[in-house]
């Protein structure tokens, strides 16, 4: 799964910029080792994701794209002449523990700004943490409406679920010319239920039928039942907008149950190699709406793409990606702030417009939201490939 790191890393000075002097360089300490506290020298950003626990994929992916884009930040000379120095904790895919950590990080080690989650659960939980103590925080992928709501110091670096279930629901009816739906989903889950509620609605609107409604609970590993009463419906397309590690045994269940995976439209949670790995066959064909692909036509994302692919000896899943791109959106912010409080890196994160991004371009909306393309990504040969984009790129 590439570079490896421990439970708390640290990347400090320009001496780290690339990935054989990081190795090498005498200020760069990855054993978690260091004292806390603000510095002049440096700009402290705290880190928290899943590095353990149901959601690790989706954690390592998301901090290798933030290692790789401060790495290059801090070897083209930092921000404001100072490099970034990224403090990582492992939330344990907890939303207690995303607001543990993330408290942690605020009052022990003095971070100017925040960086996490993927889940919209835990970059809530821990939001209102970072709002109350006024600390900026961007989410890389955090899809839920209810995220940046907590309040104004918290930010996103992806689009909305209500955008991409819309989305979603509009490429079933009208690219696709679908209209018999089924929609499965984790009804516990604030990121799987609230885009099943999006593509219903945007799907009812264009006037598909929704022909059965099937909700689990997200720990859930047995779908016999639910595919099979699916199946009896005869649905033409069926909405699953779960993560990778519940849509795994989902595919394995329905070919079982006779069921193609091309039958089957997600969510970007699908985005993890896991699922290509575990159930390629199974999934051959299926489409999902997502914030990149590896293979997207974009000059700034083939960079991306190089770069990641040089340094961790594979693609990149649009994870990665969305931790490069709110890195980078960070320290563009920091660069462009009126001073180097937490407040001021917070208006110019408020203020970004047209930031150029390996997810295209991005504009911070007045709800702290981020305006961007949207990718329709379909699973062929076991690899992730492009197939089309909505919005500006």
């Amino acid at each position: 799964m590439g570079e490896k790191y421990g439970r708390r890393e640290w990347i400090t000075a320009l001496a780290c910029g690339a990935l054989s002097s990081a190795l090498a360089a005498p200020g760069c300490d990855r054993s978690g080792a260091g004292s806390g506290g603000a510095s002049a020298n440096e700009w402290r950003v705290g880190v928290y994701l899943s590095l353990s626990g149901a959601d690790t994929s989706f954690g390592v992916d998301t901090r290798e794209g933030i290692a790789l884009a401060v790495d290059e930040i801090n070897a083209a000379g930092g921000v404001k002449g100072r490099p970034i120095k990224l403090l990582f904790e492992d939330d344990k895919s907890n939303p207690q523990e995303a607001s543990n950590k993330v408290l942690q990080l605020i009052n022990r080690d003095k971070v100017v700004a925040l960086l996490g989650e993927v889940s919209s659960a835990r970059s809530k939980a821990a939001g209102i943490v970072a709002n109350k103590n006024q600390i900026p925080m961007i989410a890389p992928s955090a899809t839920n409406a209810e995220v940046t709501k907590v309040g104004p110091f918290v930010f996103r670096a992806c689009y909305t679920d209500d955008k991409q279930g819309q989305v979603g629901a509009r490429f079933v009816v009208e690219t696709l010319g679908k209209k018999r739906l089924a929609v499965l989903f984790a009804s516990d889950d604030l990121y799987s239920s609230g885009l099943a509620d999006e593509f219903r609605r945007e799907a009812k609107k264009l006037g598909a039928e929704v022909v059965l409604e099937k909700s689990f609970l997200k720990n859930e590993t047995n779908f016999t039942t639910y595919l099979n009463e699916i199946r009896d419906a005869r649905p033409e397309i069926i909405y699953a907008p779960v993560y990778y590690n519940a849509m795994v045994p989902i595919a394995r269940q329905a070919k079982a149950a006779g069921i193609p995976g091309s039958q089957f439209v997600g969510g970007d949670g699908w985005h993890a190699d896991s699922l290509v790995t575990d159930a390629g066959e199974e999934i051959e064909g299926a489409y999902f709406t997502n914030h990149f692909s590896p293979d997207v036509p974009w000059p700034h994302s083939q960079a991306f793409v190089k770069a990641y692919a040089a340094r961790f000896k594979r693609e990149p899943s649009a994870l990665a990606a969305q931790g490069y791109d709110a890195a980078k959106l960070l320290a563009d912010a920091i660069g462009r702030a009126k001073g180097d409080t937490p407040a001021s890196i917070r208006d110019a994160i408020a203020e970004t417009k047209d930031f150029q991004g390996a997810t295209g371009k991005i504009a911070i909306n007045a709800e702290r939201n981020a305006d961007k393309p949207l990718v329709i990504v379909q699973l062929k040969g076991k690899k992730f490939t492009y197939h089309s984009t909505v919005g500006d790129k």
